[in-house]
């Protein structure tokens, strides 16, 4: 089979809700027409017309988050500390110290389109997908999870849409070597606006988050705000996920990229 690519990534753009409007990338455009007078100090006594069919450059001016767009979360973004579980609590790394090898592994999809919006995925719940794909986990495998936000991306409930895997079944991938996995939602965890409303019933903050804190105890990255999982197969490829090097960041954008080749994956 001929090498696919299947991208992975939304697109960082103006206008599309992809985020809580105050968290929205802010993205200003200056076409070949706009940039003379930013050309212009370079080659003092440059006209306009002297430039080919009078056109400058087109740049743009960006405004985000670490957290906008399709990005990958370091175990820094989770907490101070990490790997308490595996008898040596340590500082969490930051997405520059991320190991390369987290990113670029087989994957395996789970799909989870079936749970209502703010269900929270519990551990039985990814064994019985697992089992239902016919998959036995490997370490450093990247399991992603299609869940229905993938399908509200642009929509004005896309940040309040899908499950959320819940502290167990993250902790359930995480013992069985995971370090790197991945979700089409705004979040790894139940959207906020569900798990309020349990906290409002029973004040108990662990439910908050709970997902995320388990790199306390192991520490691992995942990537929030993928797209288009619905077309992966359960198994069969690699994915791709280099974060941008940012020092001591708790994020970085990515562009992910599922890839189909036979011998990338005879090599596994």
């Amino acid at each position: 089979m001929p090498r696919k690519f299947v991208d992975l990534s939304i697109f960082l753009e103006n206008d599309v809700l992809s985020d809580p409007p105050a968290f929205a990338p802010k993205i200003q455009y200056f076409t070949h027409e706009q940039t003379y007078e930013q050309i212009e100090p370079f080659f003092p006594g440059l006209k306009k017309e002297d430039l080919p069919d009078g056109e400058g450059w087109a740049v743009e001016l960006v405004q985000l988050s670490t957290h906008n767009g399709t990005h990958l979360d370091a175990p820094y973004h989770f907490h101070s500390t990490m790997d308490k579980a595996l008898g040596e609590k340590k500082p969490a790394i930051a997405i520059h110290d991320v190991p390369l090898e987290w990113c670029f592994q087989p994957g395996v999809k789970l799909d989870f389109r079936h749970f209502t919006d703010g269900y929270v995925v519990t551990a039985d719940d990814v064994e019985a997908e697992l089992k239902r794909i016919g998959h036995t986990l490997s370490p450093l495998e990247i399991v992603v999870v299609n869940t229905r936000a993938g399908s509200r991306y642009g929509h004005p409930d896309y940040v309040s849409a899908g499950a959320g895997m819940g502290y167990e079944a993250t902790m359930y991938l995480l013992e069985r070597g995971v370090r790197l996995t991945g979700t089409d939602a705004w979040s790894w965890d139940a959207p906020f606006v569900h798990t309020a409303k349990k906290y409002g019933e029973t004040h108990d903050a662990s439910l908050i988050w709970e997902g995320h804190k388990a790199g306390r105890d192991i520490g691992y990255c995942h990537i929030e705000k993928l797209h288009n999982l619905e077309a992966l197969p359960p198994t069969g490829f690699y994915i791709s996920c280099f974060p941008h090097k940012i020092r001591g960041a708790s994020a970085g954008w990515t562009r992910a990229v599922a890839i189909f080749d036979d011998a990338l994956m005879a090599s596994a």
